[in-house]
């Protein structure tokens, strides 16, 4: 069984570590980032922490002097080892702990660090398309918070789990004004006419480490790539979808739903982006 590191001590993952009054089970008071370490070296780092912070600032945690993103590293680096990973999935959790109903006894931050194996041709672009389909059972709010990689999720929990029952690869999740968001794991790219259009963060889509990569990498090399609202009709209308995220890069999408697509621009994208950004793109 694989070691957990639960606020700096190393524990059996299959252990139990909360208490009925944790304030992240009962109420998801906390936020999350998800990490790609290949060859010892996590990937995007320094984004990743980045937007934690801005995370920890808007849910007003109290930072002690020590927890800062360099002891954060740190500790990712010493659980993979610890668990002997040389490439892995890494979630770090931070939440408050327990005590309080809505109003918490106090706002320190507790975190939990976990790592899985990840196969080395985990970043490699899908042969097979995915399988979507869409989902409003569930919309996604446009807040202050909605950018952010947080514990309330449930648009994209259920998403997964129709997805799943429709024996579907992901769902794609809509905004409170029923524009497209994102997908349950993903960020959502579409292409039509070569023009690359994706969702803006004002729509209420998780602010991407890959999908801002992927956008200034794009720019430099003059592709045309537009953030604005996407409505359904656009998406179906569109000549090829992917989708983003830290862990797997790129995925290209065949079909959502009824409506089916093509792959031509998007494997040129992606090799191009792993030829010239080997260390990140990999």
């Amino acid at each position: 069984m694989a070691f957990i590191n639960y606020n700096g001590k190393f524990i059996d993952g299959s252990n139990p570590i909360i208490q009925a009054n944790n304030r992240g089970f009962r109420f998801g008071d906390g936020i999350f980032e998800t990490m790609k370490l290949k060859k010892g070296k996590i990937i995007f780092l320094d984004e990743h922490l980045s937007r934690l912070w801005q995370g920890l600032k808007r849910f007003q945690f109290d930072l002690p002097k020590l927890f800062t993103p360099d002891y954060l590293e740190s500790q990712i680096l010493a659980l993979v080892q610890k668990n002997k990973h040389s490439a892995a999935r890494i979630r770090l959790t931070v939440f408050r702990g327990n005590g309080g109903l809505y109003d918490p006894e106090n706002l320190y931050p507790n975190f939990i660090i976990e790592s899985w194996d990840l196969p080395e041709t985990n970043g490699d672009l899908n042969e097979n398309g995915l399988q979507c389909i869409l989902f409003k059972d569930a919309l996604k709010s446009i807040d202050l918070y909605s950018n952010l990689k947080h514990n309330n999720y449930l648009p994209y929990l259920m998403g997964a789990i129709q997805a799943k029952k429709m024996k579907c690869n992901d769902a794609i999740i809509f905004n409170s004004n029923f524009n497209i968001c994102d997908s349950t794991i993903a960020n959502v790219f579409l292409i039509k006419e070569n023009i690359i259009y994706t969702p803006a963060l004002s729509e209420g889509c998780i602010a991407g480490v890959m999908r801002e990569f992927i956008i200034n990498e794009l720019r430099k090399n003059n592709f045309n790539v537009v953030e604005q609202t996407i409505s359904e009709r656009e998406l179906a209308n569109a000549d090829e979808v992917f989708l983003t995220n830290s862990i797997y890069n790129m995925r290209w999408v065949s079909a959502i739903d009824s409506f089916n697509y093509q792959n031509k621009m998007t494997r040129e994208i992606y090799h191009l982006l792993k030829q010239t950004n080997p260390q990140e793109f990999c």
